[in-house]
């Protein structure tokens, strides 16, 4: 990837304000606390049909979906199950990041993707340095949670 080829955090900001979906994310923060967001977070691009993470596996990184749409699905013995479609604006790898459990479902891109992650390290360090933006994007998680978890449809796909 070249340097006119990394994904730009204003993407994700765009995303944001525009989401009007259940579970988008409500996290409005100023310019200058994206800037400092910016420093936190790791671009990642996906292909349509990439896994970004595995039911089963243990990882609290949080992703923030700048575009695209990602499947999330549960698999048992018999067959995998399509829990929910979650698009730009929005949020995967809540259900983890808040309690450290295991992924509870597989998510896979269906669409070409640009998320940025937020790794615990780095999440547990910006907690140090920024405390008020912390408790922000903490907040913002949790409403995605609270929301998913409120409509049965969606309460599943807390991942």
């Amino acid at each position: 990837m070249s340097a006119n080829d990394t994904p730009k955090l204003q993407s994700l900001v765009d995303a944001i304000a525009v989401n009007k979906a259940k579970d988008g994310l409500p996290l409005n923060l100023a310019s200058a606390q994206w800037e400092l967001l910016a420093n936190y977070l790791l671009p990642v691009t996906l292909a349509q049909g990439d896994v970004l993470f595995r039911q089963g596996v243990s990882d609290r990184t949080l992703y923030f979906v700048a575009s695209g749409s990602l499947s999330v699905h549960f698999e048992d013995a018999d067959k995998r199950i399509r829990l929910a479609i979650v698009g730009a604006g929005s949020v995967v790898g809540e259900g983890s990041f808040f309690t450290g459990l295991p992924r509870s479902a597989t998510v896979q891109a269906g669409s070409a993707c640009v998320l940025w992650g937020l790794l615990p390290m780095r999440f547990t360090e910006l907690t140090h340095r920024k405390p008020e933006l912390a408790l922000s994007i903490s907040m913002a998680a949790g409403a995605v949670v609270a929301k998913r978890l409120l409509h049965s449809r969606n309460r599943a796909a807390v991942t």
